[in-house]
């Protein structure tokens, strides 16, 4: 299959990935306080995931992370759904995002300047599933093979769903990268990234060195980009050069804001000596990232400063 990734870098050269999802559902009134997540909202509010796609098109965005983060066959048939409305929720994630970019791509102004936006179908880790925080540490309690066994049903439906590309992300532990690659090679699949969280500027959440985990999935065809998301900004640069020694795949980012939760008041407060989020992407890009876009915390505004200051 065509390495979509390198076929749009080709022609520009950075990738604009959108920003975060459950951030602005949140800031437009959706309670997203449940295991599913935004995921809850392909069968409950479709239409607010569908415009929270379109103003991430409209701020600069070449490609939609569809809203499958934590949409996993375990955790809709733990809320009641039947196998087949799994499936169909599944699938409708991806169906979702490309009708928004058709429909933004029917639009003859919003050709201008710009090629036709991409679709990644969102694989979350097992710890999103879990909903303990856990993709942020890696510590699960099961094996590699039993990871190949919980992404299996969902990655085969994602795939079916005909996206552009696939996003595998947040993944704290290199086990869940080998297992994903596994079931990957299987497939007669499109493109992957694959993008794991970090603790600091060289290590994963689990504590494995990132440049290991880049090494071995230099040499996976499967995998067309390899990155970090959901990370503190302030690794990223560090991170990135750890990658780059290991590769010469493109370099997916997409960090956090850089904000800081207030357990007292319940809320994000910025760090006071960050960059822009702009400026920082400039400098991520120096450092080597070729696709670059936001994670929790982050809005259209920020995507749309961050494609200003990549793609003036």
């Amino acid at each position: 299959m065509v390495d979509v990734i390198r076929a749009y870098l080709e022609q520009q050269k950075y990738l604009i990935i959108d920003g975060g999802l459950g951030t602005e559902l949140e800031r437009r009134g959706c309670n997203l306080d449940d295991p599913l997540w935004s995921a809850r909202l392909l069968a409950d509010n479709p239409d607010m995931i569908a415009a929270v796609h379109s103003d991430y098109l409209h701020a600069g965005a070449d490609c939609l992370i569809t809203a499958s983060y934590q949409a996993t066959f375990q955790g809709l048939a733990r809320r009641g759904y039947t196998p087949e409305q799994v499936k169909n929720l599944i699938r409708s994630a991806v169906t979702l995002a490309k009708n928004i970019v058709d429909a933004f791509w029917a639009d003859p102004v919003n050709r201008v300047n710009r090629l036709k936006p991409l679709v990644a179908a969102s694989v979350g880790p097992y710890g999103a599933f879990l909903a303990d925080r856990s993709e942020y540490t890696g510590k699960y309690s099961i094996s590699e093979d039993e990871l190949v066994d919980f992404h299996k049903e969902r990655l085969k439906i994602l795939v079916s769903a005909g996206p552009d590309l696939l996003a595998c992300e947040t993944l704290p532990c290199f086990a869940e990268a080998r297992a994903l690659v596994r079931l990957l090679e299987d497939l007669d699949a499109p493109p992957a990234w694959f993008s794991f969280s970090a603790r600091d500027g060289q290590h994963i959440s689990s504590g494995e060195a990132l440049r290991d985990c880049a090494q071995w999935l230099d040499g996976k065809p499967c995998v067309a980009a390899i990155g970090i998301n959901c990370t503190d900004p302030l690794h990223v640069a560090s991170l990135v050069r750890e990658i780059r020694s290991m590769t010469e795949k493109p370099v997916v980012v997409y960090p956090n804001k850089g904000r800081v939760y207030n357990s007292l008041t319940n809320a994000w407060t910025p760090k006071s000596d960050l960059p822009s989020f702009g400026e920082m992407a400039v400098q991520w890009a120096k450092d080597g990232a070729r696709l670059i876009g936001g994670c929790c915390r982050t809005t259209p505004e920020d995507i749309r400063q961050l494609a200003l200051a990549l793609k003036p």
